[in-house]
């Protein structure tokens, strides 16, 4: 338990509230070993609870037409080659469980580790792209969880009628975690165009500049990033893309303008005192 104690020395020390490189590291060894800790905590309820879990995770292939399953059959059988594979499916599963169960303890170890180097406004900020970057995420998560069998469809449609595909578990779950991956990672892509505009970095001139090259790059995005390489999984994935890339470009601008017309009322302000003082100047 000393482990998890925090160190006395991870105080403040000196009147600027700085702390020392070792106290840091003690700092971020505490936060790591609480991490782990919710990881596993996680992955041991998802070994107990694995099959409602893995009904869930096989659902897509489960929705698949009796024609593209084994010998043709209405249950969603998928194959395993070694003696030990099974046990290590159910360890695999458990453990992407326990990673998204424990998001909340995780994330908020990362922010309280970072926060203290931030200022008020960087911490505002951040905290506001944390909280839109979790539900835009699992939008794209499940978007891609309810179109994955019509990828898989049409993927599995290519094979030979006198041939049978057989699907590993473990590469069947690996294109999941992926495409589950992939849709939520690119759906943050324009919340970090409206991050980037909130610090300054990208204006809205730059990116209306280059609409239609972006528009085109997000196509080719989606049809490079998914997996399974299909047109249905490539449009289901880019064209939400574009739709917030609109979103994210709206918001830039009535955010330039807002920020155009403070800047021109500033130095309008500071033309008239400017003016002032050299009328005041002349008088005398």
């Amino acid at each position: 338990m000393a482990l998890l104690k925090r160190s006395s020395t991870a105080a403040p020390v000196g009147d600027d509230g700085r702390m020392t490189l070792m106290e840091h590291v003690r700092e971020l060894r505490n936060r790591l070993i609480k991490m782990i800790l919710a990881v596993i905590a996680g992955t041991i309820i998802g070994f107990v609870f694995f099959d409602p879990i893995w009904t869930f995770m096989t659902g897509p292939y489960c929705r698949l037409p009796a024609a593209y399953k084994i010998s043709g059959g209405t249950e969603c059988s998928l194959v395993v080659h070694g003696v030990l594979d099974g046990f290590f499916i159910n360890l695999k599963v458990a453990a992407i469980f326990g990673v998204i169960v424990s998001a909340p303890v995780w994330l908020y170890q990362i922010w309280s580790f970072v926060t203290p180097g931030l200022y008020q406004n960087e911490r505002r900020y951040s905290l506001a792209f944390l909280g839109l970057a979790i539900p835009l995420f699992g939008a794209g998560a499940t978007l891609a969880y309810f179109t994955l069998d019509k990828g898989l469809a049409l993927l599995l449609g290519f094979v030979p009628d006198n041939a049978i595909a057989l699907i590993d578990v473990g590469d069947y779950l690996g294109f999941l975690v992926m495409m589950l991956v992939i849709f939520g990672i690119s759906f943050l892509m324009p919340l970090l165009m409206v991050f980037l505009n909130v610090l300054g970095v990208l204006r809205f001139k730059t990116v209306a500049k280059h609409q239609r090259m972006v528009v085109f790059l997000l196509f080719v995005f989606a049809a490079v990033a998914t997996p399974s390489q299909d047109p249905f999984t490539m449009l289901a994935l880019a064209i939400p893309m574009v739709l917030l890339f609109f979103a994210a470009e709206g918001v830039m601008y009535l955010r330039d303008r807002k920020r155009d017309a403070e800047e021109a009322a500033r130095e309008k302000a500071l033309e008239e005192e400017l003016e002032g003082t050299t009328a005041a100047s002349d008088d005398w």
